[in-house]
């Protein structure tokens, strides 16, 4: 690391549980992030800052003036600018020596695959279910762990899913995609601003810490957010050894075995 980069991460490189080891794995990582929205744009902000060494933002959409009361990549001037760029442009501010790759694209299929194998790490801001199977299903393929976000009115959910381990269980094991889920949308049903920069951060932290190897991460387990009374819930899950997607070389149905309130 030269001198620039000791100083600009010097309060990581004070923590005995990072330094300088620590943060030369972030410097090195690279981070996919699908969706530019409410969620990624917090989780985009706090692994640019913290030095990851690159950031692949995936969005199809443009802003737009209601996105900006929670969307805080963009700015009113932003408006009518693909998301991608306009985060390519808000990240460049805030860390120049983070290389941000912006592509202004729905990534599905063999594209999808292709990016995930890429990187070191995934994380979920998008906001419909087809897209976080697909995501899922391509982060078990390849092995690469995937950090999952969603949040709606006043309620968010953030997981590690890791298949790097054997007994890790994978989104399509929590929401199997054989069973028919509400899709609930921001447009439609509203959405709380802090909410999606508390989940979105939370993001950020436990891809810091799968990134850094260090600490325990939510692996194993969904926490749930009820911002309206400001109370977590932490909800364990098991491996479904029938899953169409990672059980037995395939995946399905969550056991949850406990909940404790935090």
């Amino acid at each position: 690391m030269n001198d620039q980069q000791l100083l600009r991460y010097s309060r990581h490189i004070l923590l005995d549980q990072i330094g300088i080891e620590g943060q030369e794995k972030i410097t090195r990582a690279h981070a996919l992030i699908i969706g530019a929205g409410g969620l990624g744009s917090p989780a985009a902000f706090y692994l640019a800052s913290a030095g990851v060494g690159t950031i692949t933002l995936v969005d199809n959409d443009t802003v737009d003036m209601t996105n900006l009361q929670r969307q805080i990549l963009h700015t009113t001037n932003s408006v009518g600018l693909p998301k991608v760029l306009s985060g390519q442009q808000t990240l460049g501010h805030i860390n120049p020596e983070v290389h941000v790759i912006a592509l202004q694209e729905r990534a599905e299929h063999q594209r999808l695959e292709e990016l995930v194998s890429q990187a070191s790490i995934v994380l979920d801001c998008c906001d419909n279910f087809t897209t976080r199977h697909a995501v899922n299903a391509a982060c078990v393929k390849y092995g690469v762990p995937l950090v999952s976000g969603a949040a709606i009115s006043f309620d968010g959910q953030i997981s590690v899913f890791d298949s790097r381990h054997a007994d890790s269980p994978c989104y399509a094991c929590l929401f199997p995609p054989e069973q028919q889920f509400e899709e609930v949308l921001c447009s439609t049903m509203g959405v709380f601003a802090p909410l999606v920069g508390i989940i979105g951060t939370t993001q950020a932290a436990e891809a810091l810490k799968v990134i850094m190897d260090i600490g325990t991460s939510l692996r194993g387990r969904l926490l749930l957010l009820d911002a309206m009374h400001m109370e977590w819930t932490s909800i364990r899950m098991n491996k479904n050894p029938t899953c169409s997607v990672c059980g037995q070389k395939h995946g399905l149905t969550a056991q949850h075995t406990s909940t404790e309130v935090m």
